[in-house]
């Protein structure tokens, strides 16, 4: 299917630089029979007792830093650790970088480079006089996604914004963003209704930034993400789905990770590992019968996604409707909440 299919016009107006306070009062368009406008709060009403909840507990480490080498400066941006304090990053300009350099980010803590990969990329060891971690998590900012505009230090509020109530695990460098609108009076409230949660994890890539360059979508390769479903949340998904129950994911990173894991018997395993899984129209999906899910980039892997649950043409119709209606698009963005299309 051809890349301009996945396309849509949006007013630089509706891109949002901040999350509405409190999360929940976001506006929620629910895409049924009709389209109807809501806010988040309204889950409390759409959701029935029994309806299984499943969120990405993911952490968003502040993963990007800004260095010097000699007198250049250096912008990286870590997604993928390789073990010990090594990672692999996207570094701004990757050009003047060679292995062996070292890159000065402040007093006592720096970045080796180990292997200059090319396409923009490098590995690089973070060493520090005292603790790596508390190194990072004081000069590290927010990794934010480009069409959100900030001063390069970041602002010490997204260190809470862009961070679901959900992070436990650290080790994503972008925020599962749906998740972003649930806080912990709605999700009490859901709890009291009768409907349980289950958490799993994947670590969000530097990648879902990346833009799809390929004219056919089918030809789009997605780069790996980190996931993990223990064997109590599998044997959870596996019951509920046997007992005719309904399975509400909390983002496309839930999505794709329950499809990962998701088998042609109904079974949910219990897995961890990388999952490069590319959910386009085309692709049946099956673990999970409703989305929550923002609004997304136009030709965007993400937009595919919600093209794949849903149908093209009805989300061309969504999207139509939620730029006439003015709701706010991206990461600091409204939701909408998707039936799956029936096969």
């Amino acid at each position: 299917m051809r890349l301009d299919h996945f396309d849509f016009d949006l007013p630089r107006r509706q891109i949002a630089q901040m999350p509405v306070s409190p999360r929940e009062r976001a506006r929620l368009l629910h895409v049924g029979l009709e389209l109807v406008d809501r806010r988040v709060a309204d889950l409390l009403d759409l959701l029935d007792a029994g309806d299984l909840m499943v969120v990405n507990d993911t952490k968003v480490i502040p993963a990007r830093l800004f260095g010097r080498r000699g007198g250049a400066r250096i912008e990286l941006l870590l997604h993928e650790p390789l073990g010990g304090h090594a990672w692999r990053c996207f570094a701004k300009p990757a050009r003047k970088l060679r292995p062996g350099d070292r890159v000065e980010i402040a007093p006592g803590f720096a970045a080796h480079v180990t292997a200059q990969l090319g396409g923009g990329e490098v590995e690089v060891d973070l060493v520090a006089e005292r603790d790596v971690e508390a190194a990072l998590e004081t000069h590290g900012v927010m990794p934010l996604p480009p069409y959100i505009q900030r001063p390069v230090e970041g602002a010490t509020r997204d260190r809470h914004d862009y961070q679901t109530i959900f992070a436990a695990r650290p080790g994503a460098v972008a925020a599962p963003t749906a998740s972003l609108h649930l806080t912990t009076a709605l999700m009490t409230a859901l709890a009291a209704k009768g409907v349980p949660l289950v958490r799993l994890t994947l670590h969000v890539g530097a990648g879902t930034f990346l833009p799809v360059k390929v004219e056919d979508s089918r030809d789009h390769r997605m780069h790996a993400e980190r996931f993990e479903v223990d064997a109590a949340a599998a044997a959870t998904l596996t019951a509920h789905r046997a007992a005719g129950g309904r399975i509400f994911a909390c983002g496309t990173t839930v999505l794709r990770t329950l499809e990962t894991v998701h088998r042609p018997d109904g079974r949910f395993v219990a897995m961890q590992g990388k999952t490069d899984l590319f959910l386009r129209p085309g692709v049946a999906i099956r673990s999970a019968d409703r989305l929550l899910t923002n609004f997304h980039l136009p030709k965007s892997t993400l937009f595919m996604l919600v093209a794949a649950f849903s149908g093209l043409e009805r989300m061309r119709r969504v999207y139509a409707h939620a730029v006439r209606a003015g709701y706010r698009f991206f990461s600091y963005g409204d939701a909408c909440l998707l039936e799956r299309t029936a096969r």
